[in-house]
């Protein structure tokens, strides 16, 4: 779960939490007087009905008895023995409402929610000996409904969500551009990385702040690296290419001047490795067609006679890559097969490669069918200056050559890694994106 979702619903539990315990606390306290109001009201009605009809005649009262109920809505009737009257439901208000209206009117009032199935508020109240029933509207009295309180409840927690919603962004703002500023300096790009150093927050402006001054050190990091590769290039290899000179006009012996000229062929390599790896991660990727650069890089290999090759790939593979950077890799496990991939009582090294489409994705597989190498080294092999025990005879061998195909693949988005083949042999896994477009060259 993302850390806005995660602060958003914090936030609306608190707030909901917050909503539901106000609710609950308001409830409590108006009850008492709610209930007190409601009898109040009644008794009132009660009173006021009971004085009219008290003060007036029989001739007199019926013209009473009308008006009251076309203005006024309220019946007053003689109660009869045989009413069958039904009480208001069982609920603490009701018989809170009650017990005041007892207090208020006389310990025999009686509240009925309907009399002879006629539905209303009945009040039976006395006056002398004769007994009298009172109808009216319920919702007269009746406070706010249920229906009242759940749409104020639905109210207030929509704006709670909406505003929770709101600070989980405001919080999680900051936390949004310091990711996507990591991620361009994960990309290389130091510029356009920067923080705004001027934000009102000052811990976010801290974090700002320290988070510039990093990737300025890293970039100027990055310049002093380039240069630095730039020099060791010039400053070893042109030594380097005096020493050979020197070798093929000073030495007389065919055989120590072959071995000198050797020796110094393996520095050369050497240094190339150790440039490879250090070199850059800025790439710019193109449209590669994969079939031409396997191609390529097997054409010089084909005279070879410690080599065979058999290539299984699915016509117009078209990848994502640099092209010059993907013939290195490849020809970084070629070299690597030919030199450990040796069958089982030969010199030669057999090497398959396969290659096909997986929805927007190629997969691309060299195996060779050597010895293979112990599954506990699988995931050490393309650990920098690490050589399995089969290299560590190989005087020119740096232990960089898989790590910098992975270093490679990682940098023009695909994935690499090794396995060990059921028949015997190591496996190079290679996946790449898919892409339409005019193939690059290189």
């Amino acid at each position: 779960m993302s850390l806005f979702w995660r602060t958003f619903f914090l936030l609306a539990l608190l707030l909901l939490g917050s909503v539901i315990a106000w609710t609950q606390t308001l409830l409590q306290m108006e009850f008492e007087p709610r209930a007190i109001q409601t009898a109040d009201q009644i008794a009132s009605v009660v009173n006021l009905s009971r004085a009219a009809v008290m003060h007036s005649d029989a001739i007199a009262r019926v013209s009473l008895f009308k008006t009251m109920k076309d203005q006024e809505h309220l019946t007053i009737r003689l109660r009869e023995p045989k009413d069958v009257f039904e009480a208001l439901p069982a609920s603490y208000l009701n018989r809170h409402v009650v017990e005041q209206l007892q207090l208020r009117l006389g310990p025999d009032t009686i509240v009925a929610n309907s009399v002879n199935q006629l539905p209303g508020l009945w009040v039976g109240f006395s006056i002398d000996k004769d007994r009298y029933w009172l109808q009216t509207e319920r919702n007269r009295f009746d406070q706010p409904t249920r229906e009242t309180w759940t749409i104020w409840l639905l109210t207030a927690a929509v704006l709670s969500l909406a505003g929770a919603a709101g600070i989980a962004r405001l919080i999680n703002r900051p936390l949004k551009h310091l990711a996507q500023a990591a991620s361009r300096v994960h990309e290389g790009d130091f510029e356009a990385s920067a923080l705004d150093e001027t934000v009102s927050t000052q811990e976010i402006r801290a974090v700002n702040i320290g988070f510039n001054r990093m990737t300025r050190k890293l970039a100027q990091i990055e310049q002093d690296r380039t240069v630095m590769l730039a020099g060791i290039s010039h400053d070893l290899r042109t030594p380097l290419a005096r020493l050979r000179l020197e070798a093929e006009m000073s030495v007389p012996e065919p055989e120590a001047r072959e071995a000198m000229s050797g020796d110094i062929a393996q520095l050369d390599a050497i240094i190339g490795k150790f440039l490879d790896y250090a070199r850059p991660g800025d790439m710019r990727l193109s449209p590669v067609s994969l079939n031409d650069t396997v191609e390529t890089c097997l054409e010089p290999l084909r005279k070879r006679s410690d080599l065979e090759f058999k290539v299984a790939l699915q016509d117009g593979l078209m990848v994502q890559a640099d092209p010059v950077e993907l013939q290195r890799a490849l020809i970084n496990l070629l070299e690597n097969a030919a030199r450990y991939g040796q069958s089982n009582g030969t010199d030669v090294a057999r090497v398959d490669i396969s290659a096909r489409y997986r929805d927007d994705q190629v997969l691309l597989r060299l195996r060779d069918h050597g010895n293979g190498v112990p599954p506990e080294q699988l995931n050490q092999l393309t650990t920098p200056f690490f050589r399995g025990d089969s290299a560590r005879s190989a005087a020119n061998s740096t232990g960089l050559g898989l790590a910098i195909v992975e270093q490679t693949i990682s940098r023009m988005g695909g994935t690499f890694d090794l396995s060990n083949a059921n028949g015997g042999g190591l496996c190079a896994n290679i996946v790449l994106r898919r892409a339409i477009g005019t193939a690059a060259t290189s």
